[in-house]
């Protein structure tokens, strides 16, 4: 059975609920705590291209972080990318990664389609 990564943030609702509808099901699940262990803007890379989302797409335009860095939808995607990077907050969560595809657990049963 492959592995079923999760990038989650426990203090996050929709990130539990993603999580336990994982456990529900059985699946081997790989937990990763995107802010403590931050993804590199390579593995941010492939998020997208298996999300099928422009960067803005996955990310919490709504966080303080966002404004403060003077961050707009139209940035180009590399400087979309970097600010994830370097600030993990940013990235929207959970996003569940399984054979070969992923998605943003908002709601999370979105996740479903993937497994």
């Amino acid at each position: 059975m492959a592995v079923t990564v999760i990038w989650h943030n426990p203090r996050c609702t929709k990130s539990r609920a993603t999580l336990a509808l994982l456990e529900e099901r059985g699946l081997d699940i790989e937990v990763r705590r995107y802010l403590e262990d931050a993804p590199n803007a390579a593995e941010l890379r492939e998020a997208l291209r298996k999300l099928n989302l422009p960067a803005i797409e996955m990310m919490r335009r709504g966080e303080a972080r966002f404004k403060e860095l003077s961050l707009k939808k139209s940035d180009p995607e590399d400087r979309l990318l970097n600010a994830m990077a370097e600030n993990p907050i940013l990235i929207e969560r959970p996003i569940v990664f399984a054979n070969g595809k992923a998605a943003i657990g908002r709601p999370p049963e979105a996740v479903l389609e993937i497994l």
